[in-house]
């Protein structure tokens, strides 16, 4: 009788901006713990995250994570199978404080280590949470940093379909809560003030709805944002209402473009299924005018759990798993790399960079 083969375990860590973060996989979905330390309050004085203190924060931070991940698990060093790590894209300073402790450990333990691209992560985040998604389908990545859709298959890179060709929602996001004194992180603070307002007080532009194509932008939204608080006297003029009243104005542009857009998505690829991820899929009004789009035009839609929206090892230690069983490893010397699209492994050997 031959003795069934144990499940893989693998660690994942992400440090690819403003959040250190660690987690433990067994096999391909059992999260059996996961670590996120923010830095929030690092970067609030700054209005935005400043590269230097992130990954000096990082420094301070990552034995900790990892040790408290082991702790939370009941696991320890010698359990782990191998070893998976974002190495781009990112700011190079904080990715290179993951990968040097991801390779170094691996070294230590004689256990393979497996680079991971960030935005193969997030859409790993959808499926990790979400066993019913089959692939093929529509991912779309909407976060601070990218904003695009991917038809993902079975085997392959994700193929990209469709991109932002300025800004990425989440940058406008942050940009608006500037503009209207909301803080920091921008995100959720539009997302909060715009509960309290009418979304059709201020007719915003909705950027390249009727082009044809999957194509988007935000600067022009950011720009009308801009003009619109001007226009009123500037953000110390606007009474609370007002505030709430642009942000929700905002927020339905944002998002209707985007829903718009991955309808036409799905029809194009003639698929059935859409898994929105990054950390603006934890946008409320973006999670509910997509699922009602989904339910009128019938589509299944997937949105990961608030905690694998944001930036999380969960998700690469998940898409790590995969790629070590299927047989995909790095050599020690891997390296960062700060903008490198997905498909692309540029820290891998030739032989092995479509994987």
């Amino acid at each position: 009788m031959t003795k069934p083969q144990a499940q893989s375990i693998v660690l994942g860590i992400e440090s690819s901006c403003d959040e250190m973060a660690a987690a433990i996989i067994r096999g391909n979905r059992d999260v059996v713990a996961s670590v996120v330390h923010g830095q929030d309050d690092v970067h609030r004085p700054y209005g935005g995250v400043v590269p230097e203190l992130a990954s000096r924060d990082h420094v301070r931070a990552i034995s900790q994570v990892v040790d408290l991940t082991f702790e939370r698990a009941g696991l320890s060093l010698k359990d782990l199978t191998g070893i998976a790590v974002t190495a781009g894209p990112g700011l190079v300073g904080s990715l290179l404080v993951g990968l040097s402790f991801g390779k170094a450990l691996a070294y230590r333990l004689g256990v393979p280590v497996v680079g991971v691209h960030h935005l193969l992560g997030h859409l790993t985040a959808a499926e990790l949470s979400a066993p019913d998604l089959v692939r093929p389908y529509i991912g779309l990545v909407v976060s601070g940093g990218h904003t695009a859709f991917y038809r993902v298959e079975e085997t392959g890179a994700p193929a990209l379909l469709g991109e932002t060709r300025d800004d990425a929602a989440g940058e406008a996001f942050d940009k608006v809560a500037k503009l209207l004194g909301l803080g920091f992180p921008g995100g959720p603070a539009v997302s909060a003030a715009a509960r309290e307002g009418d979304s059709k007080a201020v007719a915003f532009p909705r950027p390249m709805l009727k082009n044809p194509g999957l194509a988007l932008s935000y600067s022009g939204l950011k720009t009308a944002v801009s003009i619109e608080v001007e226009k009123r006297g500037g953000k110390d003029a606007l009474s609370e209402q007002e505030v709430a009243d642009i942000a929700a104005s905002f927020e339905a542009a944002a998002t209707d473009v985007l829903v718009v857009k991955a309808r036409r998505a799905i029809n194009a690829e003639g698929l059935s299924s859409l898994a929105v991820v990054g950390g603006v899929a934890a946008n409320r009004r973006l999670r509910e005018e997509m699922e009602r789009a989904g339910k009128k035009h019938d589509f299944d839609v997937t949105f990961p759990p608030i905690a694998l929206c944001t930036d999380n090892a969960a998700m690469i230690a998940a898409a790590g798993a995969r790629m070590l069983a299927e047989g995909c490893a790095d050599a020690l010397d891997l390296n960062a790399f700060s903008r490198v699209p997905l498909g692309q492994t540029p820290w891998r050997a030739p032989a092995d960079a479509s994987v």
